[in-house]
């Protein structure tokens, strides 16, 4: 027996099955190749038997999966109860370290297929650029409406500051090794040598996995998270930004000649992480400037390295090239004057540029890492010198015969430059409007005299706030004390100020609101901002940051249509909307919403609120822009960005979105820079889609279908809430069911995991609340309710054309429908109620157990059935074979990650709660979420 993925007779079905489809035979290689590496690291560092048990389970687990064998379910029981602390952590760890080495095998079948595709000449795919401007060129689109697109486009995936990635960076950094071998086996033809030193340089990345601790020894920090969120633009960012804008422009200079539009840096990567305050009291102003000071010392130190890698290929001389006057002097302004380089114009421009991005750098505070400058330097003020230095040298090589030359590095240099200037990524700042209202009440109190802020009515509050807006004169005093939240927040904003002052305002541009849900939300923040500078009152205000409403329970949802009206219809608010070129940003929650109101309720609501938005917007002639709060999960906004972006409602897109990338998402998308660029290749191609083409095909039908859908939300909305919220016990269900506890345990990220001290669903933060279903793989966050929705509207219409006929019509023409369950088909498919059986099993009241586990999977099954009778299929993922196929590859690997948890929650929770049982359960967790990949 030589590897993990022994032949047992469920692999051997599956190699029938692949044979089918030989495109996957080199994934399904890779895989036996690092499972046989795996194995064998495992045999000479545990033994021999350990290896033999690790069988024995999983071969165990998948009769107990697919054959529901209760013979198994015995043995696999027997197993488990009887393997000792420390058989149990390496069983753990094998598990886990197969399904991430899976995990890459798989990214790199991705990578090898999209090579296959390119090199065989194919059509562009969906979701390719190439794509998007086919169809756009085809559907007639004037080079001036395209024009326009791109001058207005804002494109923008934000990393947050509250993950449930439980990968360390030390993890990370060994799997990017190992798929660099395996990119090299499948690129390369290698020689028996070359081959040799590959496999023992996969075995030792391999071996290091094995010896190194996968878990956290402390809770991470908020300095942690900042320092994790920069690696990724190290791995991906930072090169391939610049390499899809440059895709981009080559296919429209192809396409349109000289016509081709100016491509403006609409793609930017924008950022939470070190600025949202929401229920983290670790984020204060220390941490905020460090997070930009971070960002910024990155962005220069990459340009800087860049700078004299250029430098010093461009040795070309004045003798053989002329150059331009512009380039003539930018090299004789440079402070080198070494003889050996008087007659290379260029490399002296460079080292010229170096210098000044060297000043740049010492100005902002940073610590030169790189080699020191030749000389002394003028800094530049602001990265657009920057970009025009680059230019006058790409305009000399392209004017002087090295047009390649400039279209190269230069090119990709000057475009980072463009987008990342330097501040790196914008950041955002984020508080929960109840903290304004508290500070805003004290502020009136002594600075105003009016000490019931809180306590009056709305239209009075926001009188009171406009008034004081408008005015110049500060409502807080440097000589009172005011309360440490008060003065907390006033810090912050002022280190915004500062933020603003060093690194300019696209370095901290938006400033998002939690929970708002009425007009006095907006105009606290607005004054608060006036007391720091950045608010400018008078005739002609100024506001220096956007405000953006978070709208994120059902029934802020709901109302956030109403809001907005009112907004924009105070005079003074629209000035300063003026001042911001007529822009408003909303931010849509995903994740609250669902846990509030459920998958399909959450899902209808928020399309409502983009309909209804929409139509504020242009009543009021404002420009819209949606901020789309999307978690890893289907349960809070995740799945498919490309499908969920041509599915919002018509003119919601308009050029303009921004979506939060969350959780293990962020590793899986981007930690792979060729994975990364095809993932924002994919929102800007579905951007320009759902801007400049039309998906509204419902014409006639939409009010029926709104009419249905409406019905069907509120019976699942009923329905879910009657489980979560009117169950008597469900939350002693949860607790004991979920790894919920054991999760807060885990170092997984800076925030609690709940907004204040209470065992309240209600108050429970809605990342946690998913990643515990995720984990137990019951995952009711994404399909629970839709199963007694269509039920009871089948009962009340039939099944002819006004009943699931309707409903199939619905489906077959309606995009967002399409995209909602085909999201809840992938969910469904990770569900596993036989698993999630096993959790509820650890839930002492047996009647409780009873009733709560037979509504969830009575539910299911309704889900799956009526799936199926609206969609067509007849079985799970019917129409995604890349999914089933990898979900068929993982699940041997993860089960036994489940099983194990099960029998280690009831040790933990029986008494048995020592070190190495709690770092086994964690272990679990960790193994489970790195398998099923989408589940924070």
């Amino acid at each position: 027996m030589s590897s993990l993925p022994s032949r047992s007779r469920d692999s051997e079905k599956n190699d029938v099955d692949d044979k089918e489809n030989e495109k996957d035979n080199p994934l399904r290689n890779d895989i036996r190749l690092l499972g046989r590496m795996l194995g064998d690291t495992l045999r000479e560092q545990e033994g021999e038997s350990t290896f033999d048990l690790v069988e024995n389970i999983r071969q165990t687990a998948i009769r107990f999966r697919r054959e529901q064998d209760l013979t198994a379910r015995h043995e696999l029981d027997m197993m488990l109860n009887q393997l000792s602390n420390k058989a149990t952590e390496a069983v753990v760890r094998a598990f886990s370290q197969f399904s991430q080495l899976s995990n890459i095998a798989e990214d790199m079948h991705h990578n090898r297929r999209r090579r296959s595709y390119l090199l065989a000449g194919s059509r562009p795919q969906a979701g390719s650029v190439a794509m998007a401007l086919e169809r756009v060129f085809s559907s007639g689109t004037s080079g001036a409406a395209l024009a326009g697109f791109f001058a207005k486009a804002v494109v923008s995936p934000v990393l947050t500051a509250h993950p449930t990635e439980v990968q360390r960076r030390s993890i990370l950094d060994c799997q990017l090794t190992i798929a660099h071998l395996l990119n090299e086996r499948d690129r390369v033809r290698l020689t028996p040598d070359e081959l040799r030193n590959n496999e023992d340089g996969l075995r030792c990345a391999i071996q290091i996995l094995w010896q190194t601790r996968m878990l956290r020894s402390q809770r991470l920090s908020v300095y942690d998270e900042i320092k994790n969120g920069l690696a990724y633009y190290h791995y991906t960012f930072l090169t391939e930004v610049p390499r899809l804008y440059a895709e981009i422009e080559d296919l429209l200079e192809r396409r349109m000649g000289a016509e081709a539009p100016h491509i403006p840096p609409f793609l930017r990567i924008g950022s939470w992480i070190g600025c949202d305050r929401d229920g983290n009291p670790f984020v204060t102003h220390e941490v905020m400037l460090h997070a930009a000071e971070r960002q910024s010392a990155l962005a220069l130190d990459f340009y800087m390295g860049e700078v004299h890698r250029i430098g010093r290929r461009l040795s070309l001389t004045e003798r053989l090239v002329d150059v331009d006057a512009d380039l003539a002097k930018l090299a004789e302004a440079s402070p080198d004057r070494a003889i050996s380089r008087a007659d290379e114009p260029y490399r002296r421009a460079l080292i010229g540029i170096y210098a000044r991005l060297a000043a740049t750098s010492e100005g902002l505070g940073h610590v030169i890492r790189q080699r020191r400058p030749v000389g002394p330097a003028e800094p530049y003020t602001e990265s657009a010198e920057l970009v025009r230095d680059l230019d006058i040298v790409i305009h000399s090589l392209k004017q002087h015969k090295s047009e390649l030359l400039a279209r190269g590095d230069l090119r990709h240099l000057r475009r980072a430059a463009d987008v990342f200037g330097f501040h790196l990524a914008p950041l955002d700042m984020r508080q929960h409007s109840n903290v304004h209202e508290q500070v805003v009440a004290e502020l009136f109190k002594f600075g105003a005299g009016r000490s019931d802020y809180s306590e009056i009515a709305e239209e009075d509050r926001v009188q009171w706030l406009l008034t004081e807006i408008s005015s110049p004169r500060p409502l807080r005093s440097p000589y009172l004390d005011y309360s440490e939240i008060v003065q907390s927040e006033l810090c912050i904003l002022q280190t915004a100020a500062e933020i603003h002052r060093r690194f300019g305002p696209a370095a901290l541009p938006n400033y998002v609101i939690s929970k708002a849900d009425g007009v006095s939300d907006m105009l606290e923040v607005a004054l608060l901002l006036k007391e720091v500078g950045l608010l400018r009152a008078g005739e002609r205000p100024r506001l220096h940051l956007n405000i953006v409403p978070l709208f994120e329970t059902i029934a802020d949802l709901h109302g956030c249509g109403i809001v907005m009206d009112k907004m924009f219809s105070l005079p003074y608010y629209r000035k300063l909307l003026d001042s911001r070129g007529n822009v408003q940003e909303v931010m849509l929650g995903y994740s609250d919403s669902n846990k509030d109101g459920g998958f399909l309720a959450a899902n209808w609501e928020l399309y409502k609120a983009e309909t209804e938005l929409t139509k504020i917007f242009a009543k009021h002639k404002v420009e819209l822009r949606l901020f789309h709060g999307r978690g890893g999960t289907v349960g809070r906004g995740g799945g498919p960005s490309y499908q969920a972006i041509l599915a919002q409602p018509p003119a919601s897109v308009n050029g303009q979105i921004r979506i939060t990338e969350q959780g293990e998402v962020i590793g899986s998308k981007y930690a792979d820079p060729e994975i990364g660029r095809r993932n924002l290749e994919t929102l800007v191609a579905a951007t320009v889609e759902a801007t400049l083409l039309s998906h509204d095909t419902l014409g006639e039908r939409a009010a029926d279908y709104y009419r249905i859908m409406e019905v069907l939300a509120g019976d699942a909305l009923a329905a879910y809430r009657n489980l979560v919220y009117e169950t008597p016990g469900f939350t002693r269900y949860f607790q004991e069911s979920t790894p919920i506890r054991e999760i807060a345990g885990l170092n997984i990220g800076s925030r609690p995991p709940s907004r204040k001290k209470s065992d309240l669903i209600e108050d429970l933060r809605a990342i946690p609340w998913t990643f515990s279903w995720s984990v137990n793989r019951a995952m009711i966050t994404g399909w629970y309710g839709f199963g007694t929705a269509v039920e009871l509207f089948v009962k009340r219409e039939g099944r002819g054309e006004n009943g699931l006929g309707f409903l199939q019509d619905m489906h077959s023409n309606w995009p967002f429908l399409q995209t909602l369950l085909s999201n809840m088909d992938m969910v469904l498919a990770k569900t596993d109620m036989g698993i999630a059986s096993r959790y509820a099993e650890l839930v002492t009241d047996t009647a409780l157990r009873e009733e709560i586990f037979g509504r969830i999977e009575e539910e299911w099954r309704l889900c799956v059935k009526w799936l199926f009778a609206v969609t067509g299929r007849t079985e799970l993922l019917q129409d995604n074979p890349t999914l089933a196929r990898s979900i068929r590859n993982r699940t041997p690997y993860i089960d036994p990650l489940n099983h194990l948890q099960v029998e280690l929650l009831r040790r933990y929770r029986s008494g048995d709660a020592t070190d190495a049982v709690k770092r086994a359960i964690q272990l679990t967790i960790n193994g489970v979420a790195a398998g099923l990949r989408n589940s924070g």
